[in-house]
């Protein structure tokens, strides 16, 4: 028989207590970190769906693995069993260790990445197009144009604009274009995933020009399923498959194992390239350490190689989609207008529309945000003009295409039940949308300001 209920395809081993709070407690919590959500502690947090990095719980097969990690400083059994697995999974003899994705991401393009040069992607997250501005290159994103608007169905809003990276390339001048780069799947743009065949398209663009492409591959097997599900002919293929067919087709990759690699530290940056990967491997040695441990304990990279094959097998992965998905259904009943359709990780919530009366100046996004936690102590993240409005020489901000809330949903670790409650609270909120006010940004950094800027009410 088919039943309609989808299962955790785990048993909860362990536990650990989270903490109620008061409105009172909340409130003075938000005033003491400047009303930015990064600055609260994790213990004045009820449901924390601030990211899915790093925040996911970890097998009983991955703590086994750990035991057995090796601490050598160079040439770490537990580094070669990790080499193994990413060589296997990716196809890229060139495996290269780092303590996190932001890390692979500083080291490729800080070898690879000029000054006056410009780097396309479907769509940059913050630490990448961090590390690229720091370069002093641009960061310039060319998602299709469902991909920026959050009502529009697509089953691949992530996809590149083949036609935009053409003319791109041919504007910049091919000397001027380093490396071309694809999310899989596309977190600032709502989870959302990349078909095989874009990824394709694209890379014929990328031959043409003699210019590699490498994929910022941290949820590579959500987007391998979403492609079983949605590209035709792919209806019988594994996820291990698919992810084979979407590796084949770049040149190298940066991974934040923290996603899926169902780990709580990690990540590594893969190629074909040796001499590119010589070079990366210098700069390594200089800011994370040998090449063999890369900032990781033996152990973490035990975690790594088994989390790596964990996180291809087809239950857990139905699970995970549909889990999400369950959240976006119920935010939209609730009146709550999302990023359609529900993106792989995380459910994105449409603060522009729900709050159009507060203007992208006053971060609408921040302030659903902020209220979402005040209500019910419930913490997501803002992917807006916070995160990604542009400061311009005369003082003024062009914001963000989008004003959304991110909320990612940890791996393996909430049950339906704070789901449910989770569903409440932006029910709540949404019931009092028109007494949220905005929010003005006192202090901020040059750098990833959403980390630690400081904010006051309107």
């Amino acid at each position: 028989m088919a039943f309609k209920t989808i299962i955790e395809p785990f048993r909860i081993h362990s536990t650990q207590a989270i903490k109620r709070s008061t409105l009172e407690e909340r409130d003075a919590a938000l005033i003491r970190a400047g009303y930015n959500l990064f600055g609260l502690h994790g213990d004045e947090v009820l449901i924390d769906l601030l990211t899915d990095s790093g925040t996911g719980a970890m097998s009983s097969k991955q703590w086994a693995a750990m035991m057995d990690g090796d601490e050598s400083y160079a040439g770490s059994r537990s580094f070669y069993r990790f080499q193994d697995v990413v060589r296997a999974l990716t196809g890229f003899r060139e495996v290269i260790p780092t303590h996190q994705g932001r890390a692979a991401e500083r080291i490729l393009f800080a070898t690879l990445v000029k000054p006056g040069q410009v780097v396309p992607n479907n769509t940059h997250f913050d630490t990448t197009r961090a590390n690229i501005e720091y370069c002093g290159a641009e960061a310039r994103d060319l998602v299709i144009a469902e991909g920026r608007v959050p009502a529009t169905k697509h089953p691949f809003k992530g996809n590149m604009d083949v036609a935009a990276l053409d003319a791109t390339i041919r504007d910049a001048g091919r000397e001027r274009v380093p490396l071309v780069m694809v999310t899989v799947t596309n977190n600032s743009g709502g989870g959302q995933p990349v078909s095989v065949a874009n990824l394709r398209a694209v890379r014929e663009v990328c031959t043409r020009h003699g210019i590699p492409l490498y994929l910022d591959a941290c949820r590579f097997a959500e987007n391998a399923y979403f492609i079983k599900l949605r590209e035709p002919g792919y209806e019988r293929a594994t996820p291990r498959e698919i992810a084979g067919a979407m590796f084949a087709l770049a040149d190298g990759c940066t991974m934040s194992a923290k996603k899926d690699g169902l780990a709580n530290i990690g990540g590594f940056l893969a190629m074909h390239d040796a001499a590119v990967a010589a070079a990366c491997r210098n700069l390594l040695i200089l800011t994370e350490g040998f090449p063999t441990y890369g900032g990781l304990a033996g152990y973490d990279l035990e975690a790594v190689a088994t989390g790596l094959d964990e996180v291809l097998e087809e239950e857990y992965l139905k699970y995970r989609l549909r889990s999400t998905a369950y959240l976006a259904e119920k935010a939209e009943q609730a009146g709550v207008p999302i990023v359609q359709p529900p993106g792989g990780h995380a459910v994105y919530l449409d603060a522009k529309a729900l709050l159009p009366h507060i203007p992208p100046a006053q971060y609408p996004a921040q302030a659903l945000a902020v209220e979402l936690y005040r209500v019910g102590g419930v913490r997501g993240v803002e992917i807006g003009s916070v995160m990604f409005g542009k400061r311009q020489p005369d003082g003024t901000e062009t914001p963000a295409a989008m004003e959304l809330v991110r909320l990612a949903v940890p791996r393996r670790t909430y049950t339906q039940s704070h789901v449910d409650y989770v569903v409440e609270v932006i029910a709540e909120v949404a019931r009092r949308k028109r007494e949220l006010r905005g929010y003005r940004m006192v202090e901020q950094g040059p750098w990833l300001r959403h980390f630690t800027a400081r904010f006051e009410p309107v």
